[in-house]
């Protein structure tokens, strides 16, 4: 879902990070581990960190073309985290379906990003 949200970036405004370096930890100092891990988060450069289901419409917003889903998906806020939160326990059974092929596209566009 990432590399193909990153198609969008045009304006590359999203810098992807790993949980687990120093930068994020920094930027997620107030969170445990525990909570690090269960969800994603998008951090501004102020510092405001939404994350889960509610960070969705920020990141539309900072998407080309997002403008309408960001205002959708802050609209159905509920619906969007329950979305969110399903997503998120199913993702193993979920990613038996994607071919390895695509993962490895994937892997590529988000390092290429980065760089």
């Amino acid at each position: 879902m990432l590399a193909g949200l990153l198609r969008f970036d045009t304006a590359r405004r999203l810098r992807p990070l790993a949980l687990g370096t120093p930068e994020s930890d920094a930027l997620l100092a107030d969170l445990t581990p525990p909570e690090r891990n269960a969800s994603w988060h998008l951090v501004s450069p102020t510092g405001q960190r939404e994350s889960a289901g509610d960070a969705a419409p920020h990141l539309f917003a900072l998407l080309r073309g997002g403008a309408v889903p960001a205002a959708v998906l802050s609209a159905l806020q509920p619906v969007t985290n329950r979305a969110y939160r399903w997503v998120a326990t199913n993702r193993t059974q979920l990613s038996r379906w994607v071919p390895s092929s695509v993962k490895q596209g994937a892997g590529e566009k988000i390092r290429r990003h980065t760089a």
